[in-house]
């Protein structure tokens, strides 16, 4: 079974800066600097073998890449530090990222078509360095054969900015919005029986999905629309008391909200995450649309000011505001314009590029794929 194919992994090692860089410590910003991101996001790329590769070691055409673009992002190949009240530090000593060459004797098609997480030896191609989860003094990076937890471009056309201070709090911090998704609540439900699949969503089912909605609603996007389904099926499933609170959290990517720009080549997190709330009972005994009004409203506060007083909440409150496990708490996140399967190491566009985390159940993430029928 492909569940059980062997992976025969080589000796983990580290790709340092082809180049000498800059030994340094870098601050993060606020929003950077959140609790909730101290984790390992994994992602998987698919390619389909390339001719003009024949003969080539495949794995040192992605060392040698790695090291030229660490000349530009020179940070990831160090190492965070905890500074002054917690703040994390980038300790920028070119110690190099974390590279590992794994085979297993399987072929594109035998992952199926179209090709959808879960995937059939994720768990045993990922690589739990030791000690990582702390994330402290730890590799920033890890390459597992094409499996690595950040994106690079290749050799920017754009310079990398680092310039985190433009994410920070403001002196004094003033908490202009109220931030529901900081909301400190107790889990109710302990769901340890969670399991993830894909569905799709192409043209067909968006239409469908639209022609529920009143008149005044149907130009919703299609985020709004399905992430409004989602919501409501989710909390259908969970069979939560009818007087529960449900919070869906709208992990946004908000880099156009600012004026002036942040610099193009601003590379830091700029992520926050407008919250719908209700109660299980108004959310499952109204139609669809009650959820889109809930969606279109939480995103519609996302400005510039909602960057900054959430930074500002930050500083206030201090950093360990967001709880993932809270059951009733609903995260999406939008990567369908992220460039996963951009990222190019000599053999074109990846056939499949996207996040692929184990199930929790309390983050969905919207990625794009395609079929033969749509190629």
């Amino acid at each position: 079974s492909l569940l059980h194919l062997p992976v025969r992994r080589c000796k983990p090692e580290l790709v340092a800066p082809a180049k000498s860089t800059p030994h340094e410590q870098k601050l993060l910003s606020d929003i950077d600097d959140q609790e909730s991101l101290r984790a390992q996001f994994p992602a998987i790329q698919f390619y389909r073998y390339e001719p003009s590769m024949k003969g080539k070691d495949i794995a040192e055409v992605i060392k040698e890449a790695l090291a030229q673009t660490l000349v530009f992002y020179y940070p990831f190949a160090g190492r965070l530090k905890e500074g002054a009240n917690g703040k994390l530090i980038v300790d920028c000593n070119g110690d190099g990222v974390m590279f590992i060459k794994a085979d297993t004797d399987i072929t594109l098609e035998q992952f199926g078509e179209p090709l959808q997480p879960p995937f059939p030896c994720f768990e045993e191609l990922l690589f739990d360095v030791p000690g990582s989860q702390a994330m402290l003094n730890c590799p920033l990076l890890i390459y597992l054969h094409l499996i690595y937890i950040k994106v690079f471009t290749n050799t920017p056309s754009i310079p990398p900015v680092w310039e985190r201070y433009l994410l920070n709090a403001r002196d004094p911090p003033r908490v202009t919005f109220t931030h529901h998704e900081y909301d400190r609540v107790e889990a109710t439900v302990i769901m340890d029986n969670m399991v993830e699949c894909s569905f799709f969503f192409g043209p067909v089912e968006v239409s469908l999905l639209r022609s529920l909605l009143p008149l005044h609603l149907r130009h919703c996007t299609k985020f709004e629309l399905i992430t409004a389904c989602l919501l409501r099926c989710q909390t259908i499933a969970m069979n939560l008391d009818p007087e529960e609170q449900v919070r869906m959290l709208c992990i946004a990517h908000v880099r156009s909200k600012f004026n002036p720009p942040l610099p193009s080549g601003y590379y830091g997190n700029v992520l926050v995450s407008p919250t719908a709330i209700t109660t299980v009972k108004n959310l499952c005994h109204n139609p669809v649309g009650y959820a889109v009004e809930l969606i279109k409203k939480a995103i519609a506060n996302v400005t510039e000011e909602f960057i900054k007083s959430t930074a500002d909440l930050f500083a206030i409150r201090g950093k360990s505001l967001y709880v993932p496990a809270v059951i009733g708490s609903y995260g999406i996140s939008d990567l369908m314009h992220m460039g996963f399967e951009n990222v190019y190491f000599g053999w074109g566009k990846a056939e499949f590029g996207g996040t692929a985390p184990k199930a929790t159940g309390l983050v969905s993430f919207f990625i794009p794929t395609k079929n033969k029928a749509t190629n």
